[in-house]
């Protein structure tokens, strides 16, 4: 699961980049490397699989530390 991650938050890093490089340059890192066209595509696809799983990370970390302030508060009010 780590190196998921790992891979997960190097791709979102990467397109954030790119993102950037789009947004001051209008210039875009990844058309420019593989043109236009299906495996172009996948990339984003990628990208995004990467987010969705980044997301779902946050989710169940959040969710986790949520549940065990939970039930540390829960002791000590018992």
């Amino acid at each position: 699961m780590i190196i998921a991650n790992n891979i997960a938050l190097s791709i979102a890093i990467i397109c954030c980049l790119n993102w950037f490089l789009v947004g001051v340059f209008s210039w875009n890192l990844v058309t420019w490397i593989f043109g236009v066209g299906l495996f172009t595509r996948i990339i984003y696809a990628i990208v995004g699989i990467a987010g969705i799983w980044l997301l779902i990370q946050l989710v169940v970390r959040r969710t986790r530390l949520f549940n065990s302030e939970k039930r540390t508060n829960n002791k000590i009010n018992d």
